[in-house]
């Protein structure tokens, strides 16, 4: 069974740090695509980052510059470095991957995720 294990959240003040992990287990998701979504109080859930089977990153604008999404394949986890925290970053992070193994990162918030993780709260303080 496919299990995805978010955590890192947690509360910090604006301008501060946080990196998210994201566990992998029950198959390996190296050379797999694998992205990052959010969804704050009230708001759809929205793409963040994203990373290709190939290492190729794509950011949505609002986080470009102050995120950064990268893998180690030998733990079979995905990272999210978050920097510049804003109070609008606030949200539920989830990671997730979707079936195919080679989908673009350019796509990844506009189709469908075979998997998801629970999700981690980030809370930025004003």
């Amino acid at each position: 069974q496919v299990q995805l294990v978010e955590s890192g959240g947690g509360l910090v003040q604006a301008g501060g740090s946080l990196r998210l992990s994201c566990a992998a287990s029950g198959r390996t998701f190296s050379n797999h695509a694998m992205g990052w979504f959010r969804q704050a109080p009230g708001k759809e859930r929205e793409f963040v980052a994203a990373i290709s089977w190939s290492d190729v990153t794509y950011y949505t604008n609002s986080v470009k510059g102050r995120f950064s999404i990268s893998r180690d394949n030998a733990k079979n986890t995905l990272y999210l470095q978050m920097s510049s925290l804003k109070p609008e970053d606030t949200a539920v992070y989830y990671c997730a991957a979707p079936g195919s193994a080679n989908t673009p990162p350019q796509i990844m918030g506009a189709i469908r995720m075979a998997y998801w993780g629970q999700g981690t709260q980030v809370t930025v303080s004003s």
